[in-house]
């Protein structure tokens, strides 16, 4: 739902219209001006990547530890191909397959390794038995950081099975990988070369400091909530903000508490107590139950923390970039309002407005399909009411023209399903070489898409957004229609 801003000061935006793919989209609605403390993620929503270099950085460095496992030295020559994986793409560890599931779990489409999968091979795999889309064997891949080890999989089953060598099963496959690349974000070697780059690997928002300065003067309380450490957040948000503004002499006064090592999800489940950490980032001390403004804390959970802040529930809106761990928990475990940021929408939105006519074709014919199918279907079923009987018979001649009738309406469905089919196949190019739209798959919402849809209370593009609306904004959602309610 595409929602009118309230701007609270014009001069900040020069004039300028906001663009379509700026909005702040509503599932669910929510008043700002019960919203007393909003709480951020920092990976990929304080901090936007430079998703391209950063996902190539851990796809190599992940081949350098598979390397160490014995795997053989010419998957070194594997290349990182950045369209081959999106958010919303589900794996099957158990045959190696990649699968994009709509909102039904229906598979629309599916890649073994690099090679596409039949629609016949499809049905064999994943209709014939009744399948859960869950752990253990299947993964859902709703963050950013499982691309590189997503599309490594993919491209291991690939050159394994391109030489015949069945010494490692896909199951295996995908252990080693994301033992592996949880190594590399373990053990620092990623975030060391991205430390040692900043420029390079983060996508600098010259928005952010204004919006988040925006909330305050607002009277909102902040506050950091990340799985990144202290010295790698602090490295971060003071790239990101540490010389923004005048009125803050660091990054932390930009918020009022800090949680760093909060290892979501379990944050939202466990009694782990909070640490508090010195200004260098040691551990003073455990078991801390008052949270002090403007310190730093590691670990520790909801209720702790809640208690801590003096504010619960629904008033604390939460953003983050990742359904499960930020948003789906935040929700369900704790009540907390949520807001996702969901980067796919400013491409989609965009691509969206430069094939608009090419969309509406698409609704058209699948209006046209819907009509010719249902004229088809009565003009059998009047066939089969009437007799043919004798060929100068009172109904033979009224029988022989609906049968034609019936006969180029048939034509005509093929024709319009071919027209439809070639161009849905145009579009999903457009968007996406190998998996088309990260919201749809066919007609209908993805798996991902329904996510959103059903976790999310707000969604958009990116956090700066939010300096479009009025911090007391009443965000309202469409008017939930079913099918039998739609025009």
């Amino acid at each position: 739902m595409n929602i009118n801003p309230g701007f609270e000061n014009l001069s900040e935006f020069d004039g300028a219209t906001m663009a379509p793919e700026s909005t702040i989209f509503v599932n669910r609605n929510l008043r700002m001006d019960n919203i007393k403390v909003i709480g951020f993620d920092m990976d990929y929503t304080l901090a936007r990547y430079h998703r391209r270099a950063i996902e190539e950085l851990a796809y190599r460095l992940t081949i350098e530890k598979l390397l160490r496992l014995g795997y053989p030295s010419s998957i070194a020559d594997l290349k990182y191909d950045p369209d081959f994986v999106i958010r919303g793409l589900t794996v099957d560890k158990k045959l190696g397959n990649i699968v994009k599931l709509d909102r039904h779990n229906h598979v629309g489409r599916a890649y073994h390794g690099k090679v596409p999968l039949t629609k016949e091979e499809r049905k064999k795999h994943y209709r014939k038995t009744r399948l859960q889309f869950a752990e253990p064997r299947f993964l859902s891949v709703d963050t950013y950081f499982s691309l590189p080890e997503i599309c490594l999989l993919a491209d291991l089953v690939h050159y394994f099975e391109a030489r015949g060598d069945r010494s490692r099963d896909p199951w295996q496959l995908y252990e080693d990988t994301r033992d592996c690349i949880d190594e590399v974000h373990r053990d620092d070697s990623l975030k060391s070369v991205i430390k040692a780059d900043l420029p390079t690997y983060i996508d600098k928002d010259p928005y952010l400091a204004k919006t988040l300065h925006k909330f305050r003067s607002a009277g909102k309380k902040l506050f950091v909530l990340t799985n990144s450490h202290w010295a790698y957040t602090d490295k971060v948000m003071t790239y990101l903000l540490g010389e923004e503004m005048p009125e803050y002499s660091s990054w932390q006064q930009y918020f009022d508490y800090t949680v760093v090592g909060a290892a979501k999800p379990g944050f939202w489940i466990s009694d782990e107590p909070f640490t508090h950490l010195n200004a260098e980032g040691h551990p003073q001390e455990r078991d801390t139950q008052k949270l002090e403004k403007g310190a730093v804390y590691l670990g520790g959970n909801v209720d702790t923390f809640e208690k801590g802040i003096g504010y619960f529930g629904d008033q604390i809106l939460y953003v983050g970039d990742h359904i499960y761990g930020d948003i789906l928990r935040s929700k369900r475990e704790a009540k907390w309002r949520t807001a996702l940021v969901v980067e796919e929408l400013e491409t989609e939105m965009q691509q969206s407005q430069s094939h608009r006519d090419d969309l509406e074709q698409l609704h058209s014919l699948r209006q046209k399909r819907r009509t010719l199918d249902d004229l088809c279907n009565v003009q059998r079923k009047t066939l089969g009411l009437l007799d043919k009987g004798e060929e100068d018979g009172p109904d033979a001649e009224k029988w022989a023209s609906l049968r034609k009738q019936r006969d180029d309406n048939k034509k005509e469905l093929k024709k319009v399903v071919k027209e439809h089919d070639e161009l849905q196949t145009n579009l999903d190019r457009e968007f996406n070489p190998y998996w088309g739209m990260v919201f749809k798959e066919g007609s209908e919402n993805t798996r991902f898409g329904q996510q959103v849809q059903r976790y999310a209370c707000l969604y958009t593009s990116r956090l700066s957004n939010f300096r479009h609306y009025s911090s007391f904004q009443y965000f309202r959602s469409p008017r939930d229609l079913l099918p039998h309610e739609r025009p």
